[in-house]
């Protein structure tokens, strides 16, 4: 099963047995999943859900996934999630097509299930590079996310668990303004019901690590928004 801040996959397919394998594949691989049947209901789940990867069928009922592509990747939230069309179709000129409205990659019917968990842990090393155990840099400090260390003008710093990941998350997009909101989504999970007030202590107990051997404090506070990092 996977841990409540795994990196969030949403599947987006009517066929109902094509999205219960595909799910049951991404979940033994360790990712969060979510499920979406139709393109209308597919920019929405990006919307509110704020997902990693989409792999987004191409022929779905009530909104193609070039349609749903287009709209998603209209947003913030679709521009910093990575979608992978798949579909059915193989000529050069649809993928060309697929490709031009925004997908980040695109895959043909039929495809195996290794390459499918392949491709969407590919993408993840862009779009969440923490998950795939690359090293951060930013500012001075360097978060080292498989040897779980984190340094700061070469002095290393000790953090929690619950503080490495909130590092992590800020490191991975510098200059965003996370909410609250999506910030105890990516860090503490959607499963997980605790209070916003929860982000604000544990920014304070980062922000006391990152500054315990000196410098200034690298975290922004926005004010009526949330945090971002530089």
């Amino acid at each position: 099963m996977a841990d409540t801040s795994a990196p969030l996959v949403l599947i987006v397919d009517d066929e109902l047995a094509q999205l219960t394998l595909l799910r049951h594949n991404l979940v033994a691989a360790g990712f969060r999943v979510a499920t979406a049947q139709d393109g209308e209901e597919a920019v929405l789940a990006v919307s509110e859900q704020g997902p990693d990867v989409v792999l987004l069928d191409w022929m779905l009922p009530r909104l193609s996934g070039l349609e749903a592509c287009r709209q998603i990747k209209a947003t913030p939230e679709g521009r910093a999630t990575a979608v992978i069309m798949v579909s059915a179709r193989s000529e050069e000129r649809d993928r060309v097509r697929g490709l031009d409205t925004g997908a980040d990659d695109y895959i043909t019917k039929p495809y195996s299930v290794a390459e499918l968990v392949a491709r969407v842990r590919a993408n993840l090393r862009r779009v969440r590079p923490v998950s795939a155990g690359q090293v951060l840099e930013h500012g001075g400090i360097r978060l080292d996310a498989e040897a779980h260390r984190v340094s700061r003008d070469g002095k290393a710093l000790h953090l929690g668990p619950t503080e490495f990941r909130l590092l992590a998350a800020l490191m991975e997009r510098p200059g965003k303004v996370w909410t609250r909101e999506a910030l105890l989504d990516r860090v503490w999970g959607r499963e997980v019901y605790i209070d916003t007030r929860t982000v604000d202590v544990h920014v304070g107990r980062l922000r006391k690590a990152l500054c315990a051997a000196g410098g200034a404090d690298p975290i922004r506070t926005v004010r009526g928004a949330g945090y971002a990092l530089g």
